[in-house]
């Protein structure tokens, strides 16, 4: 990361000064006055003096002169205050967290003036080391001391996946946010991480959090979550030390000898299992993340990345890499812009469409989509949308469905479509139910990746061909 970037990144420590000023004749008073009062006013959560000594509780555990076992202990006792608070009065928390504990905005303006003045000069290395100083608040050794204890780590998680739904609304909280994920992206980098295969053999705790978690396609029963870790299935997940036995996110993989095209198949319980002697292809079919306080810290790519590894250590006979997935945005695009991809269409072909339809609208149209044969126009209209979807539409350069942008980001490319690849309800609600592979071909990851950032997305000749 350069020093500009860093700079932008650290100014988001700096913006309590921008929190509004209470609007309403009732809402709760600024923090330092409620810090000198004597009374609670409704509808305040914590009265002065809790407040009082939960800061100083706070300071304590900020403290620079005692040791990290000292502040590790302090720590807990916040940890067990705040696991008995309620929501308003954790907020209390965040508030004095993000008010009390933020760089000092002085040393910050003084080290980035001195800084400025030293471009250039032999000065700069040094003027950067203190604006780099200036910018580590006291929030930040305080967070850092949370996860001295054994569940600090567990806490600040917890936290924020606490804090997540309240930014939007609160934008005040964006410094805590954006100091915790800083941290969690170091704490979690993959270095730190161990890749695990988990199967039907591990322990029954462990698989009950695959139930849990499963956020793709949902694990019915026991006996589904056995087929999930048979024989000719993986399942490999990220852990970190700090939180044991707990998957931060988890792929499942199954091998066998074709690029699959449904997912009923490689869910069907009652399917014979594949000789994954014969297995040429590892299709990817489920990726999780499990912790909603990780969310913007990336190690997905890197689990598929130490996965093919493995896969091609086990099995060296495999040829191909490639995902299974869902479409989750195409159900919403396709109803506010069937009408822009129905006037894209030849002549002729918008004729058979508006045959077809019998006056219907295509999003009407698409709740029967499972029963459309190959050859009708609505079916071939719906299959050429979702070329378009995928391959042409962009948000802010980036491809515009978010699994697709994972993948196409980490350098697959978008290989086939596959009609009533998903033919649950959740599948046609999103995605009328179609389906996607999205192909790793090893030798081209760079090239894809770069296309990608370019804003072209890498298409196959056959997804190519369906594009208006």
């Amino acid at each position: 990361m350069n020093a500009a970037d860093w700079f932008a990144r650290s100014l988001a420590l700096l913006k309590p000064a921008a929190r509004p000023a209470p609007a309403a004749p009732d809402a709760p008073r600024p923090l330092a006055e409620r810090l000198r009062a004597t009374l609670r006013r409704e509808p305040e959560a914590l009265t002065p003096s809790a407040l009082r000594r939960l800061l100083a509780q706070l300071q304590g555990v900020a403290d620079p002169h005692v040791s990290e076992v000292e502040a590790g202990r302090r720590a807990r006792q916040v940890m067990a205050w705040y696991a008995g608070a309620g929501a308003a009065e954790r907020r209390d928390l965040w508030l004095l967290l993000v008010d009390r504990f933020a760089p000092d905005a002085e040393e910050v303006r003084a080290a980035r003036a001195h800084y400025d003045a030293a471009l250039g000069t032999p000065e700069q290395g040094a003027a950067e080391i203190r604006l780099r100083s200036a910018f580590v608040s006291p929030r930040t050794r305080v967070l850092q001391r949370f996860a001295v204890d054994r569940g600090g780590l567990r806490f600040l998680v917890d936290l924020r996946a606490e804090l997540l739904p309240q930014l939007k609304g609160e934008r005040w909280l964006l410094p805590l946010d954006a100091e915790l994920q800083a941290l969690f992206s170091t704490w979690f980098d993959v270095p730190f991480l161990e890749l695990r295969r988990i199967s039907w053999d591990s322990p029954a705790s462990l698989i009950e959090k695959l139930i849990q978690y499963e956020a793709v396609h949902d694990i019915r029963s026991w006996a589904d979550v056995k087929n999930r870790l048979d024989s000719d299935r993986r399942c490999y997940g990220f852990f970190h030390p700090g939180l044991p036995d707990e998957p931060l996110i988890f792929v499942e993989v199954a091998l066998i000898d074709h690029l699959a095209a449904g997912i009923a198949p490689l869910l069907d319980e009652q399917a014979a299992v594949d000789d994954i002697a014969k297995a040429t292809t590892a299709i990817f079919y489920s990726i999780s993340n499990t912790q909603a306080g990780l969310r913007g810290v990336s190690f997905g790519d890197s689990l598929i990345k130490r996965v093919v590894e493995t896969l091609r250590e086990e099995f060296p006979q495999l040829r191909q890499f490639a995902t299974l997935s869902p479409i989750p945005g195409f159900r919403g695009w396709l109803a506010k812009n069937a009408d822009a991809m129905r006037a894209r269409l030849p002549e002729r072909l918008r004729a058979e469409l508006d045959r077809a339809l019998g006056g219907e609208s295509v999003p009407a149209a698409a709740e029967r989509a499972l029963a459309l044969d190959e050859k009708s126009p609505v079916r071939q209209f719906l299959l050429r949308s979702a070329a378009q979807y995928l391959g042409r539409e962009l948000d802010d350069g980036r491809p515009l469905d978010p699994v697709a942008r994972f993948h196409l980001g980490n350098g697959a490319r978008v290989e086939r479509l596959n009609w009533a690849g998903d033919p649950s309800p959740k599948g046609l609600k999103q995605s009328c139910g179609l389906m996607v592979n999205y192909l790793y071909d090893l030798r081209r990851l760079d090239k894809h990746r770069a296309m990608t950032l370019a804003g072209r997305i890498p298409l196959s000749s056959e997804v190519e061909r369906l594009l208006l």
